[in-house]
This record gives structure tokens, sequence and C-alpha cells, in this order.
């Protein structure tokens, strides 16, 4: 890890063994977010990605419920795309499609509103972290119901043990850091 923004970041990513349940290492990226200067590294790594993979194809960043609208905002921004907000079920006003799935110690379901994205756009879902890929899956099938095209995901961090990007394909993900 040679570069000097990727070790800032890094350094900013804390462990909480056995939260929220016995058995989960839970990487807290709360200290990420108090530090300026890590925030922005950590924007900078993933619009430097998202530029050098996709150039101007991305019409939209798309944020999850709840922490990928930490990233999403300011990484669209970054782009000069707007942002597009997936929610946890009865959090959005209006018609909404909804797709159920899997946490590693729970279940969910999340909504988009029907309108959010027209039919081809072009979108790249991003979240603070990938543990099993049910929440990333199900973001997909939803984008999917609304006949949007997902370029990739990507996150901050990334727990390989649980094999979520396997759960993603043929969506590729990009992830920042990795932990078993």
């Amino acid at each position: 890890m040679a570069d000097p923004e990727l070790q800032l970041v890094a350094r900013r990513v804390r462990s909480f063994p056995d939260f929220p349940v016995p058995g989960v290492l839970f990487r807290d990226i709360s200290p990420l977010l108090k530090d300026p200067a890590a925030f922005r590294a950590c924007i900078s790594l993933l619009t430097r990605h998202l530029r050098q993979t996709h150039g101007g194809d991305i019409d939209y960043v798309v944020g999850l419920d709840s922490r990928g609208f930490l990233f999403g905002p300011s990484l669209a921004q970054e782009l000069g795309l707007g942002c597009v907000l997936i929610r946890k079920r009865g959090k959005l006003p209006g018609p909404t499609v909804s797709a159920s799935y899997t946490l590693e110690y729970g279940k969910a379901e999340l909504e988009i509103q029907r309108d959010a994205l027209e039919p081809g756009q072009k979108v790249v879902v991003v979240d603070d972290l990938l543990a099993t890929g049910g929440t990333m899956r199900a973001a997909c099938e939803l984008l999917g119901q609304l006949q949007a095209e997902v370029l990739e995901c990507v996150s901050l961090v990334e727990l390989t043990s649980l094999k979520g990007r396997e759960k993603l394909a043929p969506v590729p993900f990009f992830s920042l850091l990795q932990f078993e």
C-alpha cells in the first residue's frame, strides 16, 4: 500500500469485535468521517478510479441507505453528477419499487422511487462496506427493475472472507480497502 492517500484512509478505519452480535468484526469508518483530509482522500481515490474506469459514461451515482449517503453525494459532486438514493423500506415518498435482501445478521428491504432513473441510464452504486453482498445485490436488482445499467459497485471497505463480490457478478466491483 504505497499510495499515501490510501494509507491515510486505511489508518482511519478501526475494528470492533463482536459488534453488533458475537462473531462479527465491525469495521468502523467514524474516524474517517471525523478527519477531513482522510475523507477527502477517500473521495479522491474513488473519483480517480471511476474516471479511469468509466470516463464520462456515468449518468448518476447511487448511494445506499444509510452510510452510502455519506459517500454518494460527495462522489457525485466530484464527478459532476447527480446522486440518487436507495432507502430502507418505508422511507421514500411516492411510488417505489422494492427488493428484499439478507444481511450478515438479518433481513431487510430496499426501495427506490419509480421515477428516479430513466431506462438505459448508467449508474455506479456506492456504499461504505461490502460484506455478504446482499444489500448491493438488492440495489442492482432494483436498478434493473428501472432498466438502469449498473456499470460498477464501489465501496470503501470489503470483507473478503464473506465473498460478497461473488453475489454481484457479473457487475464489476471495486473497494479501496480489503479485510478478511
